[in-house]
């Protein structure tokens, strides 16, 4: 899932929320929340769970279910880690307070690589899709002939290169809320394919694929990947400065803050329960419909011909035109604060065009939607969203080191997730250079 597609958004929120004028800040609502962080969770990754699916085997939906319980654990890990020091406020805060300078510059450098894979991933989307819709389409470039889902990678660069080039991202970000909406059309499509329009659900499937298990656990991972914004979503809840003056002091500061974290443990707890409720049953459909013969993207198996399976290819095809500039948009920003650029209107516009360019060369050359997602969340979700929180959670909290249950359950998370993703890795690696 695309992990950090409303964080800037949110943040902006809550810094508005917290200006002077208003003496009284509150927070955002539980369900506005439940839908950011909703939103958060929602992506691309519902696309391919059913592959997953079919990669692993109907036990594998057991792992969809461990990965998504061991990633809401780690996700209140980064709430404790905030509760350290009230001035955190984004997850590479977390990296500093945990570990300094190097430990933000290195938590950075993952969310920012993931941010641009998902960023290639929305243009190998976009070709695959449009090429299932207009097959045998070619464009001519003087005497070159581009034919296929690469001629549709360009244009869909080119589609989106202005919205790059836009510093204010309110209406981008606005729109791309809609990807929950999106997600629910997309499984009434699903279904509707499969009850009204004649596939069926006749497929039985393999109970377990052992082969498969490394894809399908990174893809699963990939689809609970939104640690980034749940710093964002935290803050966006209530003011937590409010708390610095009186914490210790004040009885009733302990009851609001007590009631402030079980607010924010039932927000992560109904992102979760949704996501995974949403993710099993595309899984299950799609694997039910089509069975070993899935796609990486359950669109790229229905049939063309019927509306209910347009409407599907259409709302996918939307969502990555209206996100990819939210989804670069830190990446640009943090290479122009680098080299000083934000002050130069052209030079930002040159840094985004270069960013953009570079994705739609990466999706040329990968264009496998599956294994690069697959890539992505074995090598890199699993640091951002199961190694990362554990290893700053312990680093920050010296009372989670005492040899205890906690202790012991996190040690199992890192060592689990050591070995998913030195294979998950391996096996994506191994696949998409057998591939080219």
């Amino acid at each position: 899932m695309e992990c950090q597609k409303v964080a800037m958004e949110m943040e902006s929120q809550t810094h508005l929320q917290a200006q002077p004028q208003d003496p009284k800040p509150k927070g955002t609502t539980f369900l506005r929340t439940c839908f950011n962080g909703l939103n958060a969770l929602s992506g691309v990754g519902i696309l391919s769970i059913p592959f997953a699916l079919s990669q692993g085997g109907w036990l594998s939906l057991a792992l969809l279910l461990l990965v998504a319980v061991l990633c809401f654990y780690t996700g209140l890990l980064l709430k404790r880690c905030m509760d350290s020091d009230l001035h955190i406020r984004t997850y590479p805060d977390i990296g500093e307070r945990a570990f300094g300078y190097k430990g933000r510059a290195l938590v950075s450098i993952f969310l920012y690589m993931e941010l641009y894979l998902v960023a290639v991933e929305f243009l190998i989307l976009e070709g695959d899709n449009l090429d299932k819709l207009f097959p045998h389409t070619a464009f001519r470039i003087g005497s070159l002939e581009i034919g296929g889902k690469e001629a549709f990678i360009l244009l869909s660069g080119l589609v989106i290169l202005p919205t790059t080039w836009l510093k204010s991202l309110g209406v981008l970000a606005y729109v791309s809320v809609g990807g929950v909406l999106a997600s629910i059309v997309l499984a009434v499509c699903v279904f509707w394919v499969g009850a009204v329009d004649g596939v069926g659900f006749h497929e039985s499937g393999r109970i377990l694929r052992l082969e498969g298990l490394p894809t399908a656990i990174s893809l699963f991972t990939f689809c609970y990947c939104g640690h980034a914004v749940f710093p964002t979503l935290c803050n966006s809840m209530k003011d937590r400065t409010q708390f610095s003056k009186v914490i210790k002091t004040s009885i009733i500061s302990h009851f609001e803050l007590r009631n402030f974290v079980i607010a924010y443990a039932q927000v992560l707890l109904v992102c979760f329960v949704v996501s995974t409720l949403s993710y099993g049953s595309m899984a299950v459909m799609g694997y039910l419909m089509y069975g070993e013969h899935l796609k990486s993207q359950v669109t790229l198996n229905l049939p063309i011909a019927k509306i209910s399976s347009q409407v599907a290819i259409y709302t996918t095809l939307v969502n990555p035109v209206a996100k990819y500039a939210v989804i670069i948009g830190p990446v640009a920003t943090a290479v122009e604060e680098k080299f000083v650029f934000e002050n130069s209107r052209a030079l930002c516009i040159l840094v985004r065009t270069v960013i953009l360019i570079s994705t739609v060369i990466v999706a040329l050359t990968v264009p496998f939607f599956g294994y690069v997602m697959a890539f992505i969340g074995s090598s890199l979700s699993v640091i951002a969203s199961l190694i990362l929180p554990c290893l700053c959670y312990v680093r920050i909290n010296k009372s989670a080191r005492k040899v205890g249950l906690e202790l012991m359950l996190i040690v199992g998370i890192l060592v689990v997730a050591t070995v998913v993703g030195i294979v998950g890795t391996y096996t994506s690696v191994k696949q998409i250079v057998k591939q080219l």
